[in-house]
């Protein structure tokens, strides 16, 4: 076992303070605080503090996410800091962590889920309801990629134009009486845990909008070889959450999608019971797309399948990713890859 009385060991040492790091934006606190209130809960006898620090993706709020690159954006410097043993453990949105961590860091935990949907938020004063609802030619901002390819399938008479900043930043960009914006469409989650939950007018289910890969967990990244901080993190995984979501980074992976990549996934977990040997046991839908930027290609498939560990988790959405690669995804993946490469130089030739 562990130690985990907050000391090294050492009976005449101080006890050790474990330090929680993340974003300074104002989700990123409130989400750290979260963590930092369950871990106080479960662990009362243990000290913890937060830090909180700006990363490459915080600074650069104009370019768009498309033309940036992968999601290292959101966890680089946090992860200097992590490795360095300046603090002790990550604080991220899952959605914005790479598939691939870097050497001597893991997921040490992922938090029950938010309901994982996109959410529709129409400007202030406007009677719209739905997307259904938007006069041709009204403009919905929203800076992603997967969001933009599958909605111009079922709604080509919307323009889409990206918009960047925090989500009150992007309200207030929405409601500006000069502002281009009829409607945003934004991560449910953080809406919710900001308190801003009032602002939405309509849920995007699939089929309408498969949600991004891990949208609506949290997880603490934590250094590989730090037991004791293992063990806290262990206390807090939801089973659940953790088979959906490691099911969807595995799909994720192996497509070798960023965070400008319009993948989209749904996952469910139902029937849950015990095995033949004991085991808790889980049938594990998900359901996977990519779609062209146009919209004009987009190829979805399906699996479903009982599983009892996150190994398990990880291999159904390997295989779903195979499939889709083998339905044409390889080639969508090529192109947008192709088509950002272009657009990144031709923006850094007019800098």
């Amino acid at each position: 076992m562990t130690n985990t009385s907050g000391t090294t060991g050492d009976a005449e040492s101080k006890p050790r303070t474990f330090v929680l790091a993340s974003r300074a934006s104002k989700l990123a606190q409130i989400q750290t605080n979260i963590v930092l209130d369950a871990l106080r809960a479960a662990f009362p006898s243990l000290s913890f503090d937060t830090s909180f620090m700006s990363t490459e993706g915080d600074k650069n709020q104009s370019q768009a996410l498309y033309l940036l690159g992968g999601k290292a954006l959101w966890t680089k410097e946090l992860e200097v800091a992590l490795k360095e043993k300046t603090v002790d453990i990550l604080v991220h949105s899952l959605k914005d962590v790479p598939t691939v961590l870097p050497d001597g860091c893991e997921i040490g935990a992922i938090l029950e889920r938010e309901d994982p949907v996109d959410s529709l938020v129409v400007k202030q004063g406007l009677p719209y309801r739905r997307l259904e609802d938007l006069p041709a030619g009204s403009v919905v901002g929203t800076s992603s990629v997967r969001r933009v390819a599958q909605l111009r399938r079922a709604f080509p008479g919307l323009q889409f134009m990206d918009v960047r900043g925090n989500l009150n930043t992007r309200l207030a960009k929405l409601d500006a009486a000069d502002g281009p914006f009829t409607a945003l469409i934004l991560a449910k989650a953080g809406l919710v845990r900001l308190g801003l939950g009032d602002r939405i007018t309509d849920d995007l289910h699939a089929p309408v909008l498969y949600h991004a890969v891990s949208q609506g967990a949290l997880a603490l990244e934590i250094r590989t070889d730090d037991s004791q901080i293992r063990e806290l993190c262990e206390a807090l995984t939801h089973r659940e959450t953790q088979l959906r979501c490691l099911a969807e980074r595995a799909m994720l992976r192996k497509l070798e999608g960023g965070c400008s990549v319009p993948v989209g996934v749904t996952t469910s977990l139902t029937h849950e019971e015990s095995g033949p040997d004991g085991l808790k046991q889980s049938l594990l839908h998900i359901t996977g797309c990519v779609t062209s930027i146009d919209g004009s290609l987009h190829v979805q498939g399906a699996l479903a399948e009982t599983v009892q560990n996150p190994e398990e988790a990880e291999q159904l959405g390997t295989r779903l990713a195979t499939i889709l690669i083998d339905n044409g995804a390889g080639g969508i993946l090529e192109d947008i890859s192709r088509d950002r490469e272009k657009r990144a130089s031709e923006a850094k030739e007019k800098e």
